[in-house]
């Protein structure tokens, strides 16, 4: 008996072993055309925005900088960002990203504030990214739009709204990114 069971077992092992070899990917992961488009945002930007009063803050001018490049590999762009709005300066640091299990762009946020945020989001069409997230503000259920549309290959807008505790989308902020033009 002892004899049968050690040549069925090794069968069993080498099939399961040629199944898992089968499944694996040849090489490391490449990036998508997803990825791609992500590619866009690399490169030094300045913006300036219009900020509306709301439960997050005073109405103001908000004008910043952000550098954005791509992270190694190809997957994320990550960008750090530096603004002064009616609350004060601050800094922030973004990555962007796509999930292709989801087929859904990613965020991940974090400023000086204190907050941060995890957004998803889809392209719609070949110019315009909304991402969406949920959280709480004093304990009531809030959502956040964020729409960019690229105004060009050096320049795109922004519109970023709010639905607290089930009300009506509402614009917190609008303005524009152009890209900082380096001479050579």
């Amino acid at each position: 008996m002892a004899n049968r069971i050690g040549p069925a077992l090794c069968a069993f092992a080498l099939a399961s072993a040629a199944t898992v070899w089968a499944q694996a990917p040849a090489g490391p992961p490449k990036p998508g055309p997803e990825h791609k488009q992500l590619e866009y945002f690399v490169g030094k930007w300045t913006f300036e925005g219009d900020m509306k009063a709301s439960p997050l803050g005073p109405a103001g001018k908000v004008t910043g900088s952000e550098a954005c490049e791509a992270f190694t590999g190809g997957f994320h762009v990550v960008c750090r960002s530096e603004s002064k709005g009616p609350m004060g300066p601050m800094k922030g640091i973004g990555l962007l990203g796509y999930n292709a299990e989801e087929k859904m762009f990613t965020y991940f946020g974090i400023d000086s504030f204190g907050t941060g945020d995890v957004a998803k989001g889809t392209m719609q069409g070949a110019d315009t990214w909304v991402y969406t997230s949920d959280s709480k503000m004093g304990g009531k259920p809030m959502k956040s739009r964020y729409t960019i549309r690229k105004a060009g290959t050096d320049a795109y807008t922004f519109t970023w709204e709010l639905s607290v505790d089930g009300a009506p989308f509402t614009v917190v902020m609008e303005g524009r990114d152009a890209r900082v033009k380096t001479s050579t």
